[in-house]
């Protein structure tokens, strides 16, 4: 028995050792999930100033006012001390607004509408959500992607992200904030990936059916394999079209990235502002059969 605490320890050592290399929040690879990750980190620092030395006093009232203890000083009449009445709310009270002081400065600093500071020029990502999956377009480059993102590593990416049906929760836990993508509004995010690498995204708002397959993989690689990408896509696939984008919006499951060698223009727009109508959403019935392809192959 006398060994079960150092096990305990050893756990949540191994526990917070696991948490910080899965490739989470807590493993940031770009400048606002670090920021996120420091005021994580920080917000737990803080509490714990209250936390342990809350549970530690409680095992010391505990032994020492046992039954055992005749040195204990018992006071069955005691009712009331200023004196620990505001040592016991003083130190929350100046925690807690600390806390909120952290928190309010740091919001303030990721803010999502802010621009990430750098010389270079951001990339463009125009965002869509849909049943079930996602719809980057990239309006200077005239090419889209489903269910994949291609962006240059170092480089910052400003994304406007809507959804074409219900609410959906856009987060690349490695590299950025999560932020609501709404039908008929337009939110923004930037983001910057520090170093080439695969980032896992996902949605984080319950969608329907389709919903544990609204995954997808964000590419940072260097500016001149993103330029050999670009130039890629180009050569190959369909066309982004009114037609396409409505064939695309039906309900699909698990469908697996391609891209759009062209866009027509302002479809974006077109979208936010609802001149195409949005999708049926997933009150709208059952899901079709799991698509694996192209919608319309």
């Amino acid at each position: 028995m006398r060994k079960r605490p150092g096990a305990l320890a050893g756990v949540a050592a191994a526990a917070l050792s696991l948490a910080a290399c899965s490739g989470g929040v807590l493993d940031p690879q770009g400048p606002i999930a670090a920021h996120d990750s420091k005021i994580l980190l920080n917000a737990v620092g803080i509490m714990l100033v209250i936390v342990v030395p809350t549970i530690v006093g409680t095992f010391v009232f505990a032994w020492w006012f046992r039954a055992s203890n005749a040195r204990a000083r018992y006071q069955p009449e005691f009712v009331y001390s200023g004196e620990i009445e505001l040592l016991v709310w003083s130190i929350p009270l100046l925690i807690i607004l600390f806390l909120g002081g952290v928190i309010w400065i740091g919001s303030h600093e990721l803010d999502p509408f802010k621009p990430l500071e750098a010389q270079e020029k951001p990339v463009e990502i125009q965002v869509v959500s849909l049943d079930w999956k996602w719809l980057f377009i990239y309006p200077d480059q005239g090419i889209a992607s489903v269910n994949e993102l291609t962006v240059p590593a170092g480089t910052p990416v400003h994304f406007s992200i809507t959804s074409a049906s219900v609410m959906n929760m856009f987060f690349v836990p490695q590299l950025s904030s999560m932020i609501a993508a709404m039908n008929g509004m337009v939110t923004q995010l930037a983001l910057k990936a520090d170093n080439p690498g695969d980032f896992f995204g996902l949605s984080t708002q319950f969608s329907g059916d389709g919903f544990p397959g609204m995954g997808f993989t964000l590419h940072a690689v260097p500016a001149e394999a993103f330029a050999q990408w670009v130039d890629g896509v180009k050569q190959t696939g369909p066309t982004l079209d009114r037609a396409a984008y409505l064939s695309l919006a039906q309900q699909s499951l698990n469908v697996k990235p391609f891209t759009y060698r062209a866009i027509e223009p302002n479809l974006f727009q077109a979208i936010t502002t609802q001149q195409i109508p949005p999708g049926p959403g997933p009150a709208a019935g059952r899901a079709s059969p799991a698509v694996h392809s192209r919608p319309g192959d």
